[in-house]
């Protein structure tokens, strides 16, 4: 049970937000009529960007510019109701685009999310993280001689590469490779290999100062009980100083406060941008 005195405490902002501009199923003015009927004090929007790979579900990067005006001229027509902030969720894939300022000068963001969706091969193929577990498990046998271990490994690298070399705010899902594995278990979470890899990735994210997100998107889709990262892995994170912002990765309206009630009374959070 919320009580009133809990409820003054939750979290009302979210910055992970997709819309009719890339895989979301509603446009952003909706989302923003739905924020200011919860209650919220700030929504962000954050596009899925791969400037300038043109991949389904992502915003096309002719559209940019056109996001930006539109994402600006809702915050204009909303600003004496909520505060809305112009984002992307943009793409790490080694070879072809990364979450760099100068990539995305055009669009004046206010904040960028960084993130992997594909683990990129040493022959430049792209293994799917978060698609179907088919497709993932396809992949791992063609590109990784059907070991997981060496998936999930090429898959932090290159989320430690993401973290290290490029600017932004926030870093999305860090243990993205845990959604299929309730439903559609391939790896065991408490493996001394797997912990090793939390390990090093919780050290080379603590150095950096970025923020991680506790991501509860795989909530309302139904794939995991609890959020990006996982409980141990924010465990590791907390020790060493990372700050923490709650995120739905909302894709549609009424999922951009999912599960908040839960993770405001568990964790400490930024509620709001620096």
């Amino acid at each position: 049970m919320i009580t009133e005195r809990h409820r003054k405490s939750l979290i009302r902002a979210n910055y992970h937000t997709h819309t009719t501009w890339c895989d979301g199923a509603h446009a952003p003015e909706a989302v923003i009529l739905s924020a200011i009927a919860k209650g919220f004090e700030a929504i962000g929007f954050s596009s899925h960007v791969a400037f300038p790979e043109r991949i389904l579900g992502m915003l096309d990067p002719d559209k940019g510019l056109e996001y930006a005006a539109d994402i600006r001229r809702l915050q204009a027509k909303y600003a004496d109701r909520i505060k809305v902030f112009l984002g992307v969720e943009a793409d790490y894939i080694p070879g072809a685009t990364a979450p760099e300022r100068s990539r995305y000068a055009a669009l004046n963001l206010d904040y960028m999310i960084g993130a992997i969706h594909y683990v990129v091969t040493d022959d430049g193929s792209r293994v799917p993280v978060d698609n179907l577990p088919r497709m993932t498990m396809e992949g791992i046998a063609a590109h990784f001689q059907g070991s997981v271990e060496a998936y999930i490994r090429a898959y932090f690298r290159q989320l430690r590469e993401m973290v290290s070399r490029y600017e932004f705010e926030i870093v999305a899902h860090l243990d993205l490779v845990r959604k299929f594995n309730v439903r559609n278990p391939y790896f065991d979470e408490d493996a001394a290999w797997y912990r090793e890899e939390l390990e090093q990735t919780a050290d080379v994210v603590a150095a950096s100062g970025k923020i991680v997100e506790v991501n509860t998107g795989a909530i309302s889709r139904g794939w995991l009980d609890d959020a990006y990262p996982s409980r141990p892995f924010r465990d590791l994170l907390r020790k060493r100083g990372v700050r923490f912002i709650l995120s739905a990765d909302a894709h549609a309206a009424d999922t951009i406060d999912c599960a908040f009630d839960r993770f405001s009374l568990e964790e400490r959070f930024l509620e709001m941008l620096p």
